[in-house]
């Protein structure tokens, strides 16, 4: 990676995203080849929480003042909130966070410990009323799309639940292609805003540090980086320019249980309260999309490429069965275009479509058995092949969320 891979500067000219001052600063809008990177990462997401054992659910971006102020975000985070609106009486705020919706969906249930641990997931969208100065591209932005969830689990619990978070985490990282940084085990600083409970900030702590020592990672502890309602798992990244952010997070939470009044029944048929366990995979789907802009150059592992195929049909001779081939990629799940001879020259096209993972060429020879030539954009050339066989394997590649281009034989 280079500091030329400037997501701002990339994704406009890759027609990802892009900003007009009518809609207004830090409020980005996804051109279509952006939406597709964005709508496979959050499939990708929503189908790993899936396999985890996680219930995915809706909730409004809006709430009563009320309910920030149980959660605590009223007193300790309103800076960085939007102005509460007028409606109907009462007062409404757009919501900086997910996690007081997911605690009042808990608590519209009775649970029993049978239940736990209970996963809630959510792509969900928050907002933070950041200052016009420390706006800049995806990385920060007023309106958030934010891979969250909560983990409602008795204290035995706790550490399993954790430890499966960073294993999610590292499995993504892997399938995106990227590597963190460093772990950061983030604590409270002098002077912050933080709850005044030092036995659970103590017990939290105890906690998280016991995962990462477990789990064989190195970390750093680092004061003033917590949440005020405890500390957290930092997985931190480093971008183009070498400014580091953090992507990931895992986070334990005895405060708002307390707040909301969460319980469960246990075997003893008492009320017990719950551990509340935030975790984030990816984080903020915006700085994860900066990100990988800036790790791959645009050059996106393939399963996340916004065009995966494009058919190079050699001349207008060729241009049905090039646009037969894009129809079978349709028909597969995959991402294909047509690039024809009115485009320029093959070569010109071959350079034009450098970042997408395959090209397949058809000229005459090819059209009339059925095959493609291959190129992958690593610059290897497969010889012709059945188009059957060649749409197979990436498939099978792309279903497998692989960062390999291609598996087997080249020859």
């Amino acid at each position: 990676m280079t500091t030329a891979h400037d997501h701002r500067r990339l994704g406009r000219e890759l027609d990802l995203f892009d900003t007009d001052p009518l809609i207004g600063a830090g409020l980005p809008y996804w051109l279509p080849d952006g939406a597709a990177v964005r709508h496979a990462l959050e499939e990708y997401i929503r189908a790993a929480e899936r396999r985890a054992g996680y219930q995915h659910v809706y909730s409004p971006v809006l709430g009563k003042r009320e309910l920030y102020e149980i959660s605590g975000h009223w007193a300790h985070y309103s800076d960085d909130m939007f102005p509460p609106m007028d409606l109907g009486g009462e007062q409404v705020v757009l919501r900086p966070s997910l996690c007081p919706h997911h605690a009042v969906i808990y608590r519209s249930r009775s649970h029993s410990y049978r239940e736990l641990p209970l996963r809630m997931a959510e792509l969900g969208g928050m907002y933070r009323s950041e200052l016009s100065g420390v706006l800049g591209g995806l990385t920060r932005v007023r309106a958030i799309q934010l891979n969250d969830a909560h983990i409602f689990c008795t204290l035995d619990q706790v550490a399993e639940e954790a430890r499966a978070a960073l294993e999610l985490i590292a499995q993504a990282y892997a399938a995106l292609g990227i590597t963190a940084t460093r772990y950061r085990l983030s604590l409270p600083g002098r002077g912050g805003k933080y709850v005044a409970a030092p036995e659970k900030w103590e017990r939290s702590t105890a906690l998280l540090t016991d995962v990462l020592d477990r789990s064989g990672l190195a970390y750093e502890a680092a004061e003033g980086e917590a949440a005020f309602y405890g500390p957290k798992i930092d997985v931190q990244v480093t971008d183009a320019a070498g400014r580091e952010s953090t992507l990931s997070t895992v986070q334990v939470d005895f405060h708002q249980p307390e707040r909301f009044d969460l319980h469960y029944i246990g075997a003893d048929g008492a009320r017990h309260r719950p551990v509340m366990v935030h975790r984030s995979i990816i984080g903020s789907v915006e700085r994860a999309v900066a990100h990988l802009v800036e790790q791959h150059g645009g050059a996106f592992p393939a399963w996340l490429a916004p065009t995966q195929l494009v058919v190079l049909p050699v001349s207008d001779d060729e241009l049905t069965d090039a646009a037969a081939l894009a129809d079978r990629c349709a028909r597969l799940g995959l991402r294909a275009r047509i690039v024809g001879p009115g485009r320029g020259s093959l070569g010109a096209r071959i350079r034009e479509e450098r970042l997408v993972p395959y090209q397949a060429v058809i000229g005459a020879k090819e059209a009339a058995d059925d095959q493609v030539a291959l190129r992958l954009r690593d610059g290897r050339r497969l010889d012709p092949r059945p188009a059957g066989d060649v749409l197979t394997r990436i498939s099978a590649l792309v279903g497998a969320h692989s960062t390999e281009l291609w598996a087997g034989d080249t020859a």
